[in-house]
């Protein structure tokens, strides 16, 4: 009876300590929301060479390396991609396709220029980023944060109340991109053919970009004092 007794006692207690951890304690849910714009640092672009054989693809390929190399592109940033022929093609049986990389020291407005060949199937644009966007998401997610928090801390004052412990902490993200496209880029760039880059009037450079926009939001629970 005295091991049933202290069983029972045993089972009480602990019933009674679940329910008290099962109450709920008093909390304020606040949304805090941060944005940041960026200038990009580089563009990636895709270039397609074409030939009527093997041969004056290779010498193709050794303008487009010595173009890139004028305008400011190192060999290491430049990738090949593809390789094709084509048996039934009049004109151009085997292309080749790269992709390179450009920084805010490159000529690109020169790039183009220069690339306005017959033997340049065409060049778009593949990404436009910046390289340290790791970095400010990191910044705006604080600040969001931070924004929340700054937000229970008004609220509960003017109801004569503090902010205490975080309780939850939710990331919620709205919008973010690493890329955008420049307003130039957007009608003359995309799947475009050379014989259309010879506009002067279009300004290339990374001036005429726009910024890359983010934008995140926290969502907290605060425990109320």
């Amino acid at each position: 009876m005295k091991l049933r007794h202290f069983l029972l006692i045993g089972i009480f207690t602990l019933g009674s300590f679940v329910n008290a951890q099962e109450v709920k304690k008093n909390a304020i849910e606040v949304t805090g929301i941060a944005e940041m714009e960026v200038e990009p640092d580089e563009i990636i672009f895709s270039v397609g060479i074409k030939a009527d054989n093997k041969n004056d693809l290779a010498d193709n390929e050794k303008k487009l390396f010595e173009t890139l190399k004028n305008g400011g592109v190192k060999n290491e940033d430049i990738k090949f991609k593809s390789m094709y022929q084509n048996v039934y093609a009049k004109n151009g049986k085997f292309t080749k396709s790269y992709q390179f990389k450009v920084n805010t020291k490159a000529n690109i407005s020169k790039i183009f220029e220069d690339l306005n060949q017959k033997w340049v199937s065409n060049l778009n644009v593949s990404e436009v980023k910046n390289t340290k966007i790791a970095d400010f998401r990191k910044t705006i997610k604080i600040n969001a944060l931070k924004a929340a928090k700054e937000k229970a801390d008004y609220l509960l004052e003017s109801m004569g109340k503090k902010t205490g412990a975080p309780l939850e902490i939710i990331e919620i993200e709205d919008y973010t991109s690493d890329m955008v496209l420049p307003v130039a880029y957007k009608s003359s760039v995309r799947n475009m053919q050379m014989e259309a880059a010879a506009d002067a009037t279009i300004d290339f450079s990374f001036d005429n970009i726009e910024n890359i926009k983010l934008k995140y939001s926290i969502k907290t629970r605060y425990e109320i004092l």
